[in-house]
């Protein structure tokens, strides 16, 4: 499926469409790893108005299975769809997606979402909330609903599932691999999260926080591309994006997708699930 426009809408440009008769539905994705709360506690305080919230515990993973699943799972089908239902949301319906900046969490994992379940205009407020407050737009607070209520049967996804790539796969095809964490945890250096430190072996590191600037908004086109394409790869082979659990990796497909290139696969477990089988291989060193 393809990005049918833009990934990326200003603060401005959302302004202007929310105030249209038919708005797109926006969904606010902050969250944090040290306060599962957090994110849901922020968004009651403050939000962009008509927001609801998408919870990436909740609604965006499906249940950890310990041993079995990295720490965010990708939903379920029905998950997802049931999520889909309470945003008010099929496949047809216009979508903005937002964290607290560019530089945070699920928003582009529900952007690579929905866009998996066949929505197809799903666009990410570039710069998050930080840059809707800055051009001097109101918020709201407290708890919102949907404004259309959505039948399940009519939500009619069409699941990309050709754009998954699992362990089993990277070990018999050797893809490309670029890990979104930072360069001292693929090293294996440090491991605030994970029980074992390290990456897949032959894999690169291009860290998520490098493609955007002070501000959180992602780095313009022309210089996320040659960033990008400054990546060592072999041509013949495809390219497979992962982080510590399936998130911020997606943050590397909306870069690549932002800059015109070829989308990435993504390996949903990412670290947190490789390392749950002792017999797949672990490399260190930068």
């Amino acid at each position: 499926m393809a990005q049918s426009l833009d990934a990326l809408i200003s603060a401005e440009q959302l302004a202007l469409q929310l105030a249209q008769p038919n708005p797109p539905v926006v969904l606010d994705c902050r969250f944090s790893l040290q306060d599962a709360q957090a994110g849901r506690n922020a968004y009651l305080q403050q939000h962009i108005p008509s927001a609801q919230y998408a919870d990436l515990d909740q609604q965006l993973s499906d249940p950890v299975q310990k041993g079995v699943t990295g720490r965010h799972p990708l939903p379920s089908e029905q998950r997802l769809l049931a999520a889909m239902q309470t945003w008010g949301i099929n496949t047809e319906q216009a979508v903005v997606v937002y964290d607290q900046n560019n530089g945070a969490m699920a928003a582009a994992r529900a952007w690579w979402l929905l866009r998996y379940a066949g929505v197809q205009q799903v666009q990410v407020l570039n710069g998050g909330l930080d840059a809707w407050i800055a051009a001097g737009q109101l918020c709201n607070t407290g708890e919102e609903a949907a404004k259309v209520t959505i039948d399940h049967a009519n939500i009619k996804p069409s699941w990309q599932t050709d754009w998954l790539y699992d362990a089993q796969q990277i070990i018999q095809q050797q893809p490309n691999l670029l890990d979104a964490r930072g360069i001292e945890r693929f090293a294996g250096e440090v491991e605030p999260i994970d029980p074992i430190a390290g990456h897949i072996p032959n894999a690169q590191c291009l860290p998520f926080t490098q493609l955007v600037d002070v501000t959180g908004r992602f780095l313009p086109k022309t210089e996320l591309k040659t960033q990008l394409e400054a990546q060592a790869l072999d041509s013949s082979k495809p390219l497979v994006a992962y982080c510590g659990s399936g998130v911020t990796a997606c943050h590397l497909i909306l870069a690549y997708v932002i800059a015109g290139l070829p989308e990435p696969k993504l390996y949903a477990g990412s670290w947190s699930e490789w390392i749950t089988d002792t017999t797949r291989p672990v490399a260190t060193g930068r």
